[in-house]
């Protein structure tokens, strides 16, 4: 593999500037690094409370999904390599479980989110997701974990939100840092953002949609976001290769 996946987006507006930093990082780091567990901290948001402890901490959640994910990748290599967009699916299937999009896309709307309908924030959330699994698709098949490192574990598994904190070994032999930040949803946890070198999924996002919405309004948001799920993808050369 030569290059990741870059969302098409047309670079107005200094969140769209930041975006295009991050997206080609994001799309290498998402779920490159679920092998990872790592640092666990409270983070700044409030998670959804629960009246009993985790069934499992983030580090076991992140340990699970890297398993399955290095599982599928080891039997179907050479067919992602061949179309990474053939992976696509089976990303989804191993996330979507663990990856709170409705929360997410509430953080990434913001003030607009009492406003929109059901079926807006549905659609968004959807959306929103789909482009992350678009992102990363062509760099994922080429991850092997010995290019990923963990960070001790010492954050407090009672908290109502964890980051995971990790580092990516970019082939100039220097490291990335990428922290996977979770809440606690019920019983168990629920991943909802992901920054890059301190560059927040979530914040960058919040941005450039809060912009869509006040200046074209939200259905441009929305068929913006909606467009580069279906399609608006480009190969980028990945910063981490």
């Amino acid at each position: 593999m030569t290059g990741t996946w870059r969302l098409t987006v047309r670079q107005r507006s200094p969140a769209r500037r930041r975006r295009a930093t991050w997206c080609p990082l994001a799309a290498t780091f998402l779920l490159a690094s679920l092998p990872l567990a790592g640092h666990l901290s409270s983070g700044e948001e409030v998670g959804t409370p629960a009246t009993s402890a985790p069934q499992r901490d983030p580090q076991q959640l992140v340990a699970d999904l890297a398993t399955r994910l290095f599982a599928e990748l080891e039997r179907h290599r050479a067919e992602f390599r061949r179309d990474p967009q053939l992976i696509v699916p089976t990303l989804e299937r191993l996330l979507s479980p663990h990856f709170d999009t409705s929360y997410t896309a509430r953080l990434v709307l913001g003030a607009h989110w009492p406003t929109a309908t059901t079926e807006y924030r549905q659609r968004f959330a959807t959306a929103l997701f789909q482009t992350l699994l678009l992102s990363y698709a062509e760099s994922i098949v080429a991850w092997t974990p010995e290019r990923f490192q963990l960070l001790p574990f010492k954050g407090d598994a009672t908290a109502l939100q964890a980051t995971i904190r990790t580092q990516v070994m970019r082939s100039s032999g220097s490291f990335a840092a990428v922290d996977y930040r979770l809440h606690r949803v019920g019983e168990d946890w629920q991943l909802f953002d992901v920054l890059v070198d301190g560059v927040s999924y979530v914040r960058t996002y919040h941005d450039d949609v809060d912009s869509d919405v006040t200046q074209r309004g939200p259905e441009f948001a929305l068929e913006r976001i909606e467009k580069a799920a279906r399609r608006s993808a480009e190969p980028a050369g990945s910063p981490a290769r």
